[in-house]
């Protein structure tokens, strides 16, 4: 577990559905998630190879953002979520995930993302690189 700014990251691969459903909503990609089927949520979170969470240092230990990923940890790693609750966004908290995800992984692993509109100018803020020639297969449910 690393500690910024009173900010505790941790990997909790046991992460539990409600609050993933919770951030989602709460960042806003509820939006684009299933948050209406719970199994479909556990499945999310039961077929990753990363959750990382951010939550405050204060009683409770609330949730505030996570990074959900999928990975071979040798060649590339997708991070299928990066949520953070509005109410924490602007605090470093999203870069932070980030960080935290490349030093589990390490440099040789390729860090990909399907960013929403609305946060592309952080990932561009954050160093990422714009990929213009990604495909997409969408979902039928």
């Amino acid at each position: 577990m690393t500690t910024r700014s009173k900010i505790l990251y941790a990997s909790e691969p046991t992460l539990d559905a409600a609050e993933f459903r919770r951030v989602l909503v709460e960042s806003g990609l509820g939006a684009t998630r299933p948050t209406d089927d719970e199994a479909r949520l556990k499945t999310m979170l039961a077929s990753a190879d990363m959750v990382l969470t951010a939550r405050l240092d204060a009683p409770g230990k609330p949730l505030i953002g996570l990074a959900r990923g999928v990975t071979d940890f040798s060649w590339v790693c997708y991070i299928s979520e990066l949520a953070v609750c509005k109410s924490a966004q602007g605090l470093g908290i999203g870069k932070g995930l980030l960080d935290e995800v490349r030093r589990q992984l390490g440099p040789a692993v390729a860090i990909s993302l399907i960013s929403v509109p609305d946060a592309v100018g952080f990932y561009e803020r954050i160093g990422m690189t714009r990929m213009a020639d990604a495909f997409w297969f969408g979902r039928e449910h």
